[in-house]
């Protein structure tokens, strides 16, 4: 494999299948805590729901933590790398319009996992909302303002 940097290795083989289910991560540029602002953390949740009314993905679960995303999903059409190159670019550019700073959001590149038929996808949801509790953000998951799944 050449030797490419961590964001453009993660690219190298990935093969994405509609119908399939995905894990999705992605960090802040210098894992900045932007999303401490819970209204900017809402302008990533609105390229959630975009994605999905548009016939992308359908969104299984998702948090926005203060540096970072996890995004379980179902891809439903495109890629993934389209899938996350829009969303990316479509909340940087509410995020700027609302800030005014045109600083990098996003750090480049995106971490994904696809999940087997057998794994409980409940169980990874569970996982992904409750990552503000595991961060010491809350006491309570329901305190959190930017997540959601579908089995709740």
């Amino acid at each position: 494999m050449p030797d490419l940097p961590a964001a453009h290795r993660l690219r190298v083989g990935r093969y994405a299948e509609a119908s399939r289910i995905y894990l999705l991560t992605t960090n802040t540029h210098q894992r900045k805590p932007i999303f401490k602002d819970f209204p900017l953390g809402r302008l990533v949740v609105d390229q959630f729901r975009n994605a999905q009314n548009s016939g992308l993905a359908n969104s299984l679960a998702w948090v926005v933590m203060p540096d970072h995303f996890h995004w379980l999903v179902e891809l439903q059409q495109g890629s993934l790398s389209e899938l996350m190159q829009k969303t990316k670019s479509l909340s940087t550019k509410a995020v700027r319009q609302v800030t005014g700073d045109c600083s990098p959001l996003w750090q480049r590149g995106f971490h994904d996992r696809a999940l087997r038929q057998e794994e409980d996808l409940v169980k990874m949801a569970r996982y992904v909302v409750a990552n503000p509790l595991r961060a010491g953000l809350v006491e309570k998951l329901g305190d959190y303002p930017l997540w959601d799944a579908i089995w709740v």
